[in-house]
């Protein structure tokens, strides 16, 4: 868990399961690699913030600095989404995948620190794994402060993988990854698990007892 980006009380950890709810057998019944995942749970009205919901990031802070934005060809990941989830906050109340970057833009040449984060589309199934979401080509993404205005990729008007590539690509300095990471918040509340992160070649296979990396075929 990354502690810096925590807020509240959320939880993030390395689990068993989850293995489907009841009535719900085959293969989307239990996780798509091995038999863990990362379960997350954030609550929605638990601070004493503006807003009071919670905020949660897992991920690497370490091996991913300085590596090349414009290098991210494959993102994505499998999503346990419940029904209460989306009785929570509607069918788009999903987690995220979320990159700290330098976006070196040659527009705001000042600025070095912005996080890209992909907002996926609903899941197509509720109380079972997902498919492969994939974040090249389905869900919206934005970009944080200035890096997001300049760019026109903000939470308001959000772009597509490709156009958020190109908009970073506007020959300055490459923009450069600081870390990455799943997570979720701050909306509403949302508890379950997330598996086979997915990001270039590597799969991130998350068990209770670590987390192991796959080679995509």
């Amino acid at each position: 868990m990354i502690t810096r980006n925590t807020i509240g009380s959320p939880v993030a950890a390395l689990r068993n399961g989850p293995f489907g709810s009841f009535g719900v057998t085959g293969p989307s019944s239990r996780p798509p690699f091995g038999t863990g995942s990362l379960g997350i749970a954030v609550a929605d009205h638990s601070t004493s913030l503006t807003p009071p919901s919670e905020k949660v990031d897992f991920g690497n802070e370490v091996d991913f600095y300085g590596n090349p934005v414009l290098g991210l060809n494959q993102v994505g990941f499998y999503v346990f989404q419940t029904g209460e989830n989306v009785s929570y906050g509607g069918p788009g109340n999903m987690p995220n995948i979320r990159f700290e970057i330098n976006p070196n833009l040659t527009a705001a040449p000042a600025t070095t620190y912005s996080t890209m984060a992909w907002v996926p589309d609903p899941s197509p199934v509720t109380n079972q794994w997902s498919p492969y979401l994939d974040a090249t080509t389905t869900g919206k993404w934005f970009l944080t402060g200035t890096a997001g205005t300049v760019t026109g990729c903000n939470q308001t008007t959000m772009c597509t993988f490709p156009q958020l590539k190109t908009a970073l690509n506007d020959g300055g300095p490459a923009p450069t990854l600081s870390t990455a990471a799943v997570g979720k918040g701050r909306d509403h509340m949302w508890i379950g698990a997330i598996d086979g992160l997915r990001i270039n070649r590597t799969i991130y296979d998350f068990e209770a007892d670590g987390v192991r990396t796959r080679r995509a075929n």
